[in-house]
Protein backbone atom coordinates (compact mmCIF):
# COMPACT_ATOMS: atom_id res chain seq x y z
CA UNK A 1 0.00 0.00 0.00
CA UNK A 2 2.82 2.26 1.17
CA UNK A 3 4.46 1.44 -2.66
CA UNK A 4 1.15 2.89 -4.75
CA UNK A 5 0.72 6.19 -2.94
CA UNK A 6 2.34 9.32 -4.50
CA UNK A 7 5.98 9.41 -3.70
CA UNK A 8 8.53 12.48 -4.40
CA UNK A 9 10.51 12.50 -7.16
CA UNK A 10 14.03 14.57 -8.53
CA UNK A 11 14.33 15.79 -12.20
CA UNK A 12 13.35 13.62 -14.65
CA UNK A 13 11.30 11.55 -12.60
CA UNK A 14 13.87 9.56 -10.94
CA UNK A 15 13.62 8.05 -7.25
CA UNK A 16 16.11 8.14 -4.72
CA UNK A 17 16.13 5.97 -1.96
CA UNK A 18 18.01 6.07 1.73
CA UNK A 19 18.72 3.44 3.84
CA UNK A 20 20.07 3.87 7.98
CA UNK A 21 20.13 2.14 10.73
CA UNK A 22 18.46 3.67 13.99
CA UNK A 23 18.25 2.35 17.33
CA UNK A 24 15.20 2.22 19.97
CA UNK A 25 17.02 2.60 22.94
CA UNK A 26 16.26 -0.17 25.55
CA UNK A 27 19.25 0.61 28.27
CA UNK A 28 16.91 -0.56 31.32
CA UNK A 29 14.43 -3.51 29.81
CA UNK A 30 16.94 -6.63 31.46
CA UNK A 31 13.80 -8.71 30.41
CA UNK A 32 13.89 -7.43 26.46
CA UNK A 33 15.45 -10.43 24.66
CA UNK A 34 17.82 -10.14 21.88
CA UNK A 35 19.05 -6.41 22.82
CA UNK A 36 22.51 -4.70 21.15
CA UNK A 37 24.72 -2.36 21.73
CA UNK A 38 24.15 0.83 19.81
CA UNK A 39 26.06 3.84 18.88
CA UNK A 40 24.57 6.79 19.83
CA UNK A 41 25.57 10.40 18.96
CA UNK A 42 24.81 13.87 20.36
CA UNK A 43 24.84 12.98 23.72
CA UNK A 44 27.84 15.21 24.58
CA UNK A 45 30.24 17.25 22.68
CA UNK A 46 32.93 15.29 20.16
CA UNK A 47 31.62 12.10 21.87
CA UNK A 48 29.65 8.45 21.26
CA UNK A 49 27.94 6.27 23.63
CA UNK A 50 27.39 2.31 23.49
CA UNK A 51 23.60 1.84 24.55
CA UNK A 52 21.85 -1.40 24.74
CA UNK A 53 18.90 -1.25 22.45
CA UNK A 54 17.06 -2.54 19.29
CA UNK A 55 18.24 -1.58 16.00
CA UNK A 56 15.82 -0.84 13.30
CA UNK A 57 17.43 -0.53 9.59
CA UNK A 58 14.72 2.00 7.59
CA UNK A 59 14.11 2.84 3.63
CA UNK A 60 12.84 5.76 2.83
CA UNK A 61 12.06 8.27 -0.56
CA UNK A 62 13.93 11.19 -0.28
CA UNK A 63 12.38 14.46 -1.14
CA UNK A 64 14.33 17.43 -3.98
CA UNK A 65 14.39 20.88 -2.35
CA UNK A 66 14.23 22.77 1.31
CA UNK A 67 12.50 20.34 3.12
CA UNK A 68 13.16 17.28 5.30
CA UNK A 69 10.52 15.42 4.56
CA UNK A 70 10.56 11.69 3.64
CA UNK A 71 8.59 8.69 3.04
CA UNK A 72 9.62 5.72 4.73
CA UNK A 73 8.69 2.80 3.11
CA UNK A 74 10.21 -0.38 5.30
CA UNK A 75 11.81 -1.17 8.58
CA UNK A 76 13.04 -4.18 9.62
CA UNK A 77 15.04 -5.05 13.11
CA UNK A 78 18.58 -6.42 13.35
CA UNK A 79 18.99 -9.40 15.98
CA UNK A 80 21.91 -10.58 17.10
CA UNK A 81 22.42 -12.84 14.79
CA UNK A 82 21.75 -11.05 11.49
CA UNK A 83 24.48 -9.76 8.96
CA UNK A 84 23.47 -5.40 8.70
CA UNK A 85 24.50 -5.64 4.67
CA UNK A 86 22.50 -9.17 3.75
CA UNK A 87 19.53 -7.76 5.53
CA UNK A 88 20.10 -4.51 3.92
CA UNK A 89 20.22 -6.07 0.55
CA UNK A 90 17.31 -8.11 0.79
CA UNK A 91 15.27 -4.99 2.57
CA UNK A 92 15.99 -3.26 -0.75
CA UNK A 93 15.65 -6.15 -3.03
CA UNK A 94 12.04 -6.52 -1.32
CA UNK A 95 11.29 -2.56 -1.65
CA UNK A 96 12.26 -2.10 -5.48
CA UNK A 97 10.31 -5.06 -6.48
CA UNK A 98 7.10 -3.67 -4.74
CA UNK A 99 7.94 -0.08 -6.23
CA UNK A 100 8.25 -2.29 -9.73
CA UNK A 101 4.88 -4.00 -9.29
CA UNK A 102 2.88 -0.87 -7.97
CA UNK A 103 3.81 0.89 -11.58
CA UNK A 104 6.24 3.62 -9.72
CA UNK A 105 9.54 2.62 -11.85
CA UNK A 106 9.17 0.84 -15.57
CA UNK A 107 11.21 0.19 -18.78
CA UNK A 108 12.83 2.66 -19.45
CA UNK A 109 12.48 5.20 -16.71
CA UNK A 110 15.99 6.57 -15.66
CA UNK A 111 17.57 3.94 -12.64
CA UNK A 112 17.00 4.39 -8.85
CA UNK A 113 19.52 6.18 -7.24
CA UNK A 114 20.29 4.18 -3.69
CA UNK A 115 22.47 6.64 -1.10
CA UNK A 116 23.96 4.93 1.94
CA UNK A 117 26.74 6.01 5.02
CA UNK A 118 29.71 4.53 5.33
CA UNK A 119 28.60 1.70 8.06
CA UNK A 120 27.16 -0.43 4.61
CA UNK A 121 29.46 -2.47 2.90
CA UNK A 122 28.65 -0.27 -0.61
CA UNK A 123 30.47 -2.50 -3.04
CA UNK A 124 29.34 -6.21 -1.63
CA UNK A 125 25.09 -4.33 -2.09
CA UNK A 126 26.45 -3.00 -5.45
CA UNK A 127 27.40 -6.86 -6.12
CA UNK A 128 24.32 -8.67 -4.05
CA UNK A 129 22.10 -6.31 -6.22
CA UNK A 130 23.69 -6.10 -9.68
CA UNK A 131 20.24 -7.53 -11.28
CA UNK A 132 18.16 -4.98 -10.00
CA UNK A 133 17.82 -1.02 -12.40
CA UNK A 134 19.58 1.17 -9.43
CA UNK A 135 22.56 3.01 -8.66
CA UNK A 136 24.38 3.15 -5.32
CA UNK A 137 25.96 5.80 -4.23
CA UNK A 138 27.46 5.66 -0.64
CA UNK A 139 30.13 7.09 1.34
CA UNK A 140 33.48 4.95 2.24
CA UNK A 141 36.30 5.98 4.94
CA UNK A 142 38.55 8.99 4.04
CA UNK A 143 41.84 6.17 4.09
CA UNK A 144 40.83 3.56 2.40
CA UNK A 145 42.87 1.93 -0.57
CA UNK A 146 41.32 1.22 -3.60
CA UNK A 147 42.53 0.07 -7.39
CA UNK A 148 42.04 1.33 -10.63
CA UNK A 149 41.80 -0.15 -13.68
CA UNK A 150 44.41 -2.59 -15.24
CA UNK A 151 47.18 -0.75 -17.34
CA UNK A 152 47.55 -1.65 -20.98
CA UNK A 153 49.71 -4.44 -21.32
CA UNK A 154 53.07 -3.55 -22.96
CA UNK A 155 53.97 -5.52 -26.15
CA UNK A 156 56.67 -8.05 -25.28
CA UNK A 157 56.11 -8.41 -21.50
CA UNK A 158 56.06 -11.97 -20.36
CA UNK A 159 54.21 -12.88 -17.09
CA UNK A 160 50.97 -13.32 -15.99
CA UNK A 161 48.94 -10.43 -16.98
CA UNK A 162 47.92 -7.80 -13.57
CA UNK A 163 44.46 -7.77 -12.24
CA UNK A 164 44.12 -4.81 -10.61
CA UNK A 165 46.62 -1.79 -11.30
CA UNK A 166 48.65 0.33 -8.64
CA UNK A 167 47.44 1.01 -5.60
CA UNK A 168 44.90 4.23 -5.22
CA UNK A 169 45.33 6.07 -1.75
CA UNK A 170 42.83 8.04 -0.58
CA UNK A 171 45.29 9.88 1.46
CA UNK A 172 47.23 11.02 -1.64
CA UNK A 173 45.67 14.29 -3.14
CA UNK A 174 48.19 14.31 -5.90
CA UNK A 175 46.99 11.16 -6.75
CA UNK A 176 43.16 12.68 -7.70
CA UNK A 177 42.45 14.18 -11.08
CA UNK A 178 42.00 17.97 -11.13
CA UNK A 179 39.06 18.89 -9.43
CA UNK A 180 35.77 20.08 -11.08
CA UNK A 181 34.47 23.40 -9.33
CA UNK A 182 30.53 23.78 -8.80
CA UNK A 183 28.49 27.04 -7.58
CA UNK A 184 25.67 26.03 -5.89
CA UNK A 185 23.17 28.25 -4.12
CA UNK A 186 22.90 26.52 -0.51
CA UNK A 187 26.73 25.09 -0.28
CA UNK A 188 28.61 27.54 -1.48
CA UNK A 189 31.69 25.67 -3.96
CA UNK A 190 31.55 22.39 -4.38
CA UNK A 191 35.46 20.82 -5.41
CA UNK A 192 34.62 17.48 -6.93
CA UNK A 193 37.02 14.91 -8.17
CA UNK A 194 36.16 11.30 -10.14
CA UNK A 195 38.10 8.38 -10.72
CA UNK A 196 36.19 6.16 -13.03
CA UNK A 197 36.28 1.77 -12.75
CA UNK A 198 37.62 2.40 -9.46
CA UNK A 199 37.63 -1.05 -7.41
CA UNK A 200 38.59 -2.87 -4.25
CA UNK A 201 40.59 -5.53 -4.17
CA UNK A 202 38.65 -8.34 -2.61
CA UNK A 203 40.10 -11.48 -0.74
CA UNK A 204 38.52 -14.48 0.87
CA UNK A 205 37.87 -12.83 3.94
CA UNK A 206 35.09 -11.96 6.37
CA UNK A 207 31.69 -11.93 3.70
CA UNK A 208 33.06 -12.87 0.70
CA UNK A 209 34.45 -16.41 2.87
CA UNK A 210 32.04 -18.51 1.18
CA UNK A 211 32.40 -16.88 -2.63
CA UNK A 212 32.79 -19.92 -4.85
CA UNK A 213 35.53 -19.19 -7.98
CA UNK A 214 37.17 -16.25 -8.61
CA UNK A 215 36.33 -13.45 -6.56
CA UNK A 216 34.41 -10.37 -9.00
CA UNK A 217 36.07 -7.04 -9.90
CA UNK A 218 32.79 -4.58 -9.03
CA UNK A 219 34.32 -1.66 -10.54
CA UNK A 220 32.65 2.09 -9.87
CA UNK A 221 32.96 5.74 -9.72
CA UNK A 222 35.36 7.30 -7.06
CA UNK A 223 33.81 10.79 -6.15
CA UNK A 224 35.74 13.27 -3.45
CA UNK A 225 33.62 16.16 -2.66
CA UNK A 226 35.00 19.02 -0.35
CA UNK A 227 32.04 21.19 -0.13
CA UNK A 228 32.50 24.81 1.38
CA UNK A 229 29.86 25.35 3.37
CA UNK A 230 29.34 21.53 4.38
CA UNK A 231 31.16 21.51 7.77
CA UNK A 232 32.35 24.13 10.43
CA UNK A 233 35.46 22.40 10.51
CA UNK A 234 37.29 23.84 7.81
CA UNK A 235 40.13 21.75 8.30
CA UNK A 236 37.64 18.51 8.13
CA UNK A 237 38.58 15.49 5.13
CA UNK A 238 37.04 15.49 2.21
CA UNK A 239 34.12 13.56 1.94
CA UNK A 240 34.69 10.22 -0.18
CA UNK A 241 31.92 8.55 -1.82
CA UNK A 242 31.79 5.57 -4.20
CA UNK A 243 29.19 4.98 -7.41
CA UNK A 244 28.36 1.87 -8.70
CA UNK A 245 27.70 3.28 -12.20
CA UNK A 246 31.09 3.17 -14.70
CA UNK A 247 31.41 5.59 -17.01
CA UNK A 248 29.60 8.32 -15.29
CA UNK A 249 29.37 12.01 -17.01
CA UNK A 250 29.75 15.30 -15.07
CA UNK A 251 26.25 15.91 -14.68
CA UNK A 252 26.33 12.16 -12.81
CA UNK A 253 28.95 13.68 -10.62
CA UNK A 254 26.89 16.30 -9.51
CA UNK A 255 23.48 14.09 -9.15
CA UNK A 256 25.70 11.43 -6.86
CA UNK A 257 26.58 14.19 -4.23
CA UNK A 258 23.56 16.26 -4.33
CA UNK A 259 21.73 13.15 -4.08
CA UNK A 260 24.03 11.63 -0.91
CA UNK A 261 23.82 15.02 0.57
CA UNK A 262 19.60 15.16 0.61
CA UNK A 263 20.21 11.82 2.65
CA UNK A 264 20.56 13.73 6.04
CA UNK A 265 17.07 14.67 5.68
CA UNK A 266 16.85 10.96 7.74
CA UNK A 267 17.78 12.86 10.40
CA UNK A 268 15.03 14.61 10.68
CA UNK A 269 12.92 11.54 10.19
CA UNK A 270 13.82 8.97 12.21
CA UNK A 271 13.32 11.04 15.54
CA UNK A 272 9.92 12.26 14.67
CA UNK A 273 8.97 8.38 14.46
CA UNK A 274 8.81 7.97 18.01
CA UNK A 275 6.19 10.72 17.93
CA UNK A 276 3.97 9.69 15.02
CA UNK A 277 0.53 10.78 15.74
CA UNK A 278 -2.00 7.25 16.66
CA UNK A 279 0.83 5.56 18.25
CA UNK A 280 0.17 2.80 20.99
CA UNK A 281 2.96 2.76 23.50
CA UNK A 282 4.90 0.07 24.17
CA UNK A 283 5.07 -2.32 27.37
CA UNK A 284 7.78 -2.42 29.45
CA UNK A 285 8.55 -5.70 28.86
CA UNK A 286 7.44 -6.35 25.36
CA UNK A 287 8.97 -8.34 22.78
CA UNK A 288 11.55 -7.19 19.95
CA UNK A 289 8.66 -7.31 17.33
CA UNK A 290 5.98 -4.55 19.41
CA UNK A 291 6.52 -1.33 20.27
CA UNK A 292 6.31 1.95 18.22
CA UNK A 293 9.36 0.39 15.66
CA UNK A 294 7.44 -3.04 15.05
CA UNK A 295 7.05 -3.11 11.41
CA UNK A 296 3.99 -3.25 10.51
CA UNK A 297 2.70 -0.23 13.43
CA UNK A 298 5.73 2.08 12.17
CA UNK A 299 5.05 1.51 8.54
CA UNK A 300 0.87 2.71 9.06
CA UNK A 301 1.87 5.09 11.65
CA UNK A 302 4.12 7.09 9.72
CA UNK A 303 2.37 8.37 6.41
CA UNK A 304 0.01 9.74 8.75
CA UNK A 305 1.49 13.31 8.80
CA UNK A 306 2.96 13.10 5.11
CA UNK A 307 -0.40 12.66 3.97
CA UNK A 308 -2.29 15.11 6.29
CA UNK A 309 0.42 17.67 4.59
CA UNK A 310 -2.41 19.53 2.37
CA UNK A 311 -5.26 19.69 4.81
CA UNK A 312 -3.19 20.39 8.11
CA UNK A 313 -3.26 23.79 9.45
CA UNK A 314 -0.53 25.79 10.30
CA UNK A 315 -0.45 26.01 14.68
CA UNK A 316 2.57 27.71 14.57
CA UNK A 317 4.87 29.43 17.72
CA UNK A 318 4.78 33.07 18.51
CA UNK A 319 8.39 32.94 17.18
CA UNK A 320 7.89 31.28 14.12
CA UNK A 321 7.02 33.12 10.63
CA UNK A 322 4.01 31.90 8.73
CA UNK A 323 4.49 28.99 6.42
CA UNK A 324 2.22 28.53 3.24
CA UNK A 325 0.09 25.82 2.99
CA UNK A 326 1.57 22.56 1.75
CA UNK A 327 5.17 23.91 3.18
CA UNK A 328 4.58 22.84 6.69
CA UNK A 329 7.29 21.13 8.26
CA UNK A 330 6.60 17.33 9.68
CA UNK A 331 7.08 19.30 13.41
CA UNK A 332 3.75 21.70 12.06
CA UNK A 333 2.00 19.14 10.66
CA UNK A 334 2.37 16.71 13.85
CA UNK A 335 1.39 19.53 15.39
CA UNK A 336 -2.19 20.34 13.73
CA UNK A 337 -2.94 17.02 13.26
CA UNK A 338 -4.75 16.38 16.33
CA UNK A 339 -7.52 18.39 14.68
CA UNK A 340 -7.91 16.50 12.04
CA UNK A 341 -7.65 13.04 13.78
CA UNK A 342 -11.07 13.76 15.54
CA UNK A 343 -12.79 13.63 11.94
CA UNK A 344 -11.04 10.37 10.92
CA UNK A 345 -12.95 7.55 10.85
CA UNK A 346 -11.30 4.73 13.18
CA UNK A 347 -11.75 1.04 12.02
CA UNK A 348 -11.25 -0.14 16.13
CA UNK A 349 -14.55 -0.58 18.16
CA UNK A 350 -14.39 1.72 21.23
CA UNK A 351 -12.75 -0.03 24.08
CA UNK A 352 -14.74 -1.70 26.91
CA UNK A 353 -14.37 -0.64 30.36
CA UNK A 354 -12.57 -3.18 33.15
CA UNK A 355 -11.22 -3.14 36.37
CA UNK A 356 -7.89 -4.00 37.58
CA UNK A 357 -6.76 -7.43 37.44
CA UNK A 358 -6.89 -9.85 40.55
CA UNK A 359 -3.21 -9.73 40.94
CA UNK A 360 -0.60 -11.79 43.13
CA UNK A 361 -2.52 -12.24 46.20
CA UNK A 362 -0.89 -10.56 49.14
CA UNK A 363 2.40 -12.27 50.99
CA UNK A 364 3.07 -14.75 47.93
CA UNK A 365 6.60 -13.96 46.25
CA UNK A 366 6.71 -14.60 42.58
CA UNK A 367 7.86 -18.25 41.97
CA UNK A 368 8.03 -17.24 37.71
CA UNK A 369 9.89 -14.45 37.54
CA UNK A 370 10.96 -13.15 33.49
CA UNK A 371 14.23 -14.19 32.44
CA UNK A 372 17.11 -11.87 31.88
CA UNK A 373 19.20 -11.64 28.98
CA UNK A 374 22.57 -10.40 28.17
CA UNK A 375 23.04 -7.35 25.50
CA UNK A 376 25.18 -8.15 22.98
CA UNK A 377 26.19 -10.74 19.65
CA UNK A 378 25.81 -14.00 21.84
CA UNK A 379 26.45 -15.94 18.90
CA UNK A 380 30.17 -16.92 18.07
CA UNK A 381 31.25 -15.59 14.73
CA UNK A 382 32.31 -18.18 11.68
CA UNK A 383 35.89 -17.88 10.58
CA UNK A 384 36.56 -14.93 8.74
CA UNK A 385 39.42 -16.23 6.34
CA UNK A 386 40.09 -19.07 4.00
CA UNK A 387 42.75 -21.25 3.79
CA UNK A 388 44.65 -21.36 0.24
CA UNK A 389 47.24 -23.88 -0.76
CA UNK A 390 48.99 -26.18 2.23
CA UNK A 391 47.04 -27.21 4.92
CA UNK A 392 47.63 -24.79 7.60
CA UNK A 393 48.68 -22.41 5.58
CA UNK A 394 46.11 -19.08 5.18
CA UNK A 395 46.48 -15.51 3.02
Amino acid sequence: MLAGLSLPRFDGGRLVLAVDVSPWLRSDALCSAERLFCRVYGRAKTASQFIPGWPYSFVAVLEPGATSWTAVLDAVRLGPVDDATAVTAAQLRGVVERLITAGQWQAGDPPIVIVSDAGYDVTRLAWVLRDLPFELVGRVRSDRVMRPPKPPRQPGTNGRPPKHGPEFRFTEPETWPEPAITDTTNYGKAETQAGDRVHPRLTHRSSWLDHDGELPLIEGTLLRLKVEHLSKDRDAPPVSLWSSKTGATPDDVDRFWQAFLRRFDLEHTLPLREADPGRDHPDTSCSPGCGPLGMAPDRRAHPAPRLARPIAEDLRRPWEKPAASGRLTPARVRRGFRNIRAHLDCPARVPKPRGAGPGRPPGTRNKHQAPRYDVGKTVRRPETLKAIGKPGRSW
